[in-house]
């Protein structure tokens, strides 16, 4: 099984180095806390936070996916040069329709750096 890394809380790291590291490889969820049943849901997946990654022919996102728990949702792929050959943030918004509670978990693997994950995000689903 491959090595997979984690954000860390930032703020404990000293060296700005680390700080850019973490931050520019880690996927971050966003969406609502809550969702309606049967109804299309909007969840974004964003790379980097502060730090935006690199777009090289050698050093780029490979790919996004989106998960609950252990159920595959949906993946994004991507090319060197989708951000013109520029740093960027790489962000994908998944539409999803939800049966029930979810806990999703974004992973994002960099070409030079390996697969990293993100914290859980926890969504509430009602009728």
């Amino acid at each position: 099984m491959p090595k997979i890394n984690r954000y860390q809380d930032i703020s404990q790291i000293d060296r700005e180095a680390k700080k850019d590291y973490i931050d520019r490889h880690s996927p971050f969820v966003h969406c609502e806390a809550s969702a309606k049943k049967a109804q299309q849901f909007k969840v974004k997946v964003k790379v980097g936070n502060e730090y935006v990654h690199p777009d090289d022919f050698d050093h780029f996102i490979s790919y996004v996916q989106l998960w609950n728990g252990e159920v595959f949702l949906g993946e994004a792929h991507f090319t060197p040069g989708t951000l013109g050959n520029m740093p960027g943030h790489v962000e994908v918004d998944f539409y999803i329709v939800p049966q029930k509670s979810m806990k999703l978990i974004a992973m994002a693997y960099c070409t030079k750096h390996g697969l990293w994950q993100s914290d859980e995000v926890s969504v509430d689903v009602s009728e």
